[in-house]
């Protein structure tokens, strides 16, 4: 009798026989694959190998040298630990996968009564869930699609985090470029205040004219000080997205000139190309397919009228007197309150919902695109227009009135309130700049990933280096006064 019942476990044992490995990777090189084709960068997942002092190393290396936006990006998808707690969920989705693929344990339930005489009866029962063999590749299939959307989510998580890097990293270096811009300005209202104040001294200029030179000046220190304390909080925000504390934190420096603008770019290619590799859409789309997969299950349950145990198995009993008895067993819910219809409504309302967010998400993509280039284009323009008109006509302003200050045709406001005007342009023209690289790093964000390069002659030409306002003011802003 005991020889039948080992030989039942046995097979029950055999049934659920299989590989539930768990795979380290999970899933992970097609994360760093689809990262790679949309932002060009290095992400890696730190599991505690000997991979992850190498991974340190490149990060010192980078924080050594001044950083480009590239760069910025580059330190904060290896070293942010909360990347690195995202891509967690690859372990954890995979677990899910394997888990799937396996059968239920087999259920053992054992008794031993204890009558009042020598002998001791005792009792065994081995079941196993019959509707698990039925249900499997429905739920394997659930947890596929599942690890699949995981992988787009994590990898949508990393472009998004990319784009936000480089969003803050254009906003430090513009408002680097300000702080410049100011300090020269604080610098040449010096001057001109000390000066005021010894041509005060010797009777040539009024108390007036002095207190405006002053005035001035002090205006400039205001917005010196505005754009110090601007620099340093940008800099803590990019210090938190790129994971960096302590000694890390302060050593770093940044490229500290915004760079000219890039040719435009066709608005009807982005929002093809924003449709075709957005993560999130692809997330979306796999997030239809999970509920599908979970509608078919529903619709097996609901088949089989609600019955979710049904578990068949083997029962072995010795009796007091010695006598033995065993055979087949079976478990069954009886389905009389629920026959699985709420869970089919429930998975047929939810595959509808995900349906209707991925049309939303899609429509969504493309007004994100729309809305940011016309950001960038504006911008674009903008900058074009200081650089090729304010900013000359500003200089040739300044220079003028200086000559006719010189020779006593204008008085000192006139001359100060040109001094401001072209400061105030400077100004303008490096905000233009940078709203121009922050609505190029969103729309960058809208498509998903880097911008396609446009064939010459398709847009208008290439904006050339310009020259910049703090070199303008060092020519200007310490004219003498005779």
């Amino acid at each position: 009798m005991t020889l039948r019942l080992r030989a039942l476990a046995v097979g029950l044992a055999c049934m659920m026989a299989g590989c539930a490995n768990v795979p380290r990777e999970a899933g992970f090189g097609e994360v760093q694959n689809s990262v790679r084709q949309r932002i060009d960068q290095r992400i890696e997942w730190n599991q505690g190998t000997e991979a992850d002092a190498a991974v340190s190393d490149s990060v010192r290396a980078l924080l050594a040298q001044r950083l480009s936006a590239d760069e910025s990006v580059q330190v904060a998808l290896l070293n942010n630990r909360r990347l690195q707690a995202t891509y967690e969920d690859l372990g954890v989705a995979q677990a899910d996968l394997v888990e799937a693929g396996l059968l239920q344990n087999p259920v053992f339930l054992g008794q031993i009564r204890l009558p009042g005489r020598p002998a001791n009866p005792w009792e065994a029962d081995v079941t196993q869930n019959f509707l698990d063999l039925f249900i499997l590749p429905l739920r394997k299939r659930v947890a596929q699609a599942e690890f699949e959307r995981v992988k787009y989510r994590v990898a949508a998580v990393v472009v998004e985090h990319a784009a936000q890097v480089r969003i803050a990293f254009y906003r430090l270096q513009g408002a680097t470029q300000l702080r410049e811009l100011r300090g020269t300005a604080a610098e040449a209202t010096e001057a001109s205040a000390e000066l005021a104040t010894r041509q005060f001294q010797t009777g040539n200029i009024s108390d007036l004219d002095r207190s405006n030179e002053q005035a001035l000046h002090e205006e400039a220190m205001s917005e010196l000080l505005r754009s110090e304390a601007d620099v340093r909080t940008l800099r803590e925000r990019l210090n938190g997205l790129m994971g960096l504390w302590g000694e890390d934190a302060d050593r770093w420096q940044i490229v500290s000139r915004l760079p000219a603008p890039e040719p435009d770019l066709s608005l009807g290619r982005l929002e093809v190309l924003a449709l075709s590799q957005r993560l999130d859409l692809s997330q979306a789309r796999r997030e239809i397919e999970v509920v599908a997969h979970s509608l078919g299950l529903a619709r097996l349950r609901r088949a089989t009228g609600g019955i979710t145990q049904f578990d068949v198995g083997g029962h072995y009993e010795r009796e007091p007197e010695g006598t033995a008895t065993w055979g087949p067993s079976l478990e069954i819910t009886l389905p009389i309150f629920n026959q699985g219809q709420p869970a089919f409504a429930r998975a047929e309302a939810q595959l509808r919902q995900s349906q209707q967010r991925f049309e939303a998400l899609s429509a969504q993509i493309r007004s994100d695109v729309r809305v940011a280039s016309e950001s960038m284009f504006a911008a674009h323009r903008l900058a074009e227009r200081y650089r090729t008109s304010t900013l000359p006509l500003r200089e040739r302003i300044v220079r003028e009135s200086q000559l006719h200050y010189n020779a006593m045709q204008i008085g000192p406001v006139q001359l100060l309130q040109a001094r401001a005007a072209q400061i105030d342009a400077g100004r303008q023209y490096i905000e233009s700049l940078r709203d121009y690289w922050v609505a190029r790093a969103e729309l960058e964000q809208a498509v998903g990933g880097r911008l396609p390069t446009e064939p010459p002659g398709t847009r208008p030409t290439h904006i050339e280096t310009i020259g910049e306002p703090e070199q303008q003011l060092q020519r200007h802003g310490h004219g003498d006064h005779q």
